[in-house]
């Protein structure tokens, strides 16, 4: 371990474990298994806390241990790399077992408003939070209704589809900052843009989230949902492990369109592939390496540039070394 230090990984494990918590701790966990790719290498260290206290605890022993940290969720927008991550993976997929990761409240409870606000834990699956609006004939999140994310990394990249964004239904969001203080940020304080937010540029981690929604007909919400979906799995590739859209969506254009107009439909690299099906999704197509998929991104990139004179952003984050 070049950064993360033996002796760092040890004490860090000792002190978590001597507070008592119920904090899952792994030593070498395989990315593989918490990315929607399907590939990448290992953390040195993966922890997955539950509640909020936990949530702060870590936060506190990492900053106090100077080691670097990634947060995660269900991993839907990462790609790790082969020779793993030498840092501390915190998963917040823990926080979403608690029993009361999803509530909702009342904006004007002085004035007797009906509860149109949803509070979630930021390792619910959108898909969840989406369906149990749904349920309650709120409408605002339909087109979350097919995004794999979970909350956090919703919020994180101001995930978007069919026209909505999670920027147009945000309210307060909760946060542990580093050092381990836990603060309330309101949507301004966020500063989304287009897959993008605070949290790419300064160390906190989301915890819990507040959705302010309308109300509908919950017929039409639930049509609504089920005709997106439909969609989804016409045109994209949802049979293959993937990160949903590679790239960012050039003003003006859009980047399934360019990479198509490139000739790159079905070009590969390894065992990652352009999909034939949607041209903005490159799959792992089968053993694909994050190397693979790593190279076939900056092909893609490269020819479309030669093609077009546009440069694609990726929207995929990328963990770990690539050289």
């Amino acid at each position: 371990m070049k950064q993360v230090q033996e002796d760092k990984v040890r004490n860090i494990i000792n002190e978590i474990k001597d507070l008592s918590m119920d904090i899952a701790v792994f030593r070498d966990e395989p990315m593989s298994e918490h990315t929607t790719f399907k590939c990448g290498g290992n953390a040195a260290l993966f922890m997955q806390p539950h509640t909020e206290e936990e949530l702060v605890v870590i936060s506190d022993v990492l900053e106090r241990y100077d080691v670097p940290w990634y947060v995660t969720g269900n991993g839907s927008n990462l790609l790790v790399s082969d020779s793993g991550y030498d840092g501390v993976i915190i998963n917040t997929l823990g926080l979403r077992s608690t029993g009361d990761e999803i509530s909702f409240f009342s904006e004007n409870p002085i004035e007797g408003d009906e509860c149109t606000g949803i509070r979630v834990r930021a390792g619910v699956l959108l898909s969840r939070v989406a369906n149990a609006a749904m349920e309650r004939g709120l409408t605002g999140l339909e087109f979350a209704s097919g995004i794999p994310g979970s909350v956090g990394g919703a919020v994180v990249m101001n995930a978007g589809a069919y026209g909505g964004e999670i920027s147009q239904v945000i309210g307060n969001t909760t946060v542990i900052s580093s050092g381990g203080k836990s603060e309330i940020l309101t949507k301004e304080e966020l500063k989304l843009g287009y897959r993008d937010s605070i949290f790419k540029h300064e160390r906190h981690i989301c915890y819990e989230v507040d959705f302010h929604l309308k109300k509908g007909d919950r017929n039409q919400i639930k049509a609504t949902m089920q005709d997106m979906n439909e969609k989804r799995r016409a045109k994209q590739p949802l049979e293959y492990p993937s990160a949903g859209s590679t790239f960012k969506r050039p003003e003006g254009h859009f980047a399934g369109k360019l990479i198509m107009e490139a000739g790159l439909a079905g070009y590969s690299i390894g065992g990652a592939r352009v999909s034939e099906k949607h041209c903005g999704f490159i799959i792992n197509a089968g053993g694909a390496t994050a190397t693979d998929i790593k190279n076939l991104m900056d092909h893609v990139a490269k020819k479309v540039f030669e093609n077009s004179g546009i440069m694609l952003e990726r929207e995929v984050c990328l963990l770990g070394d690539f050289g």
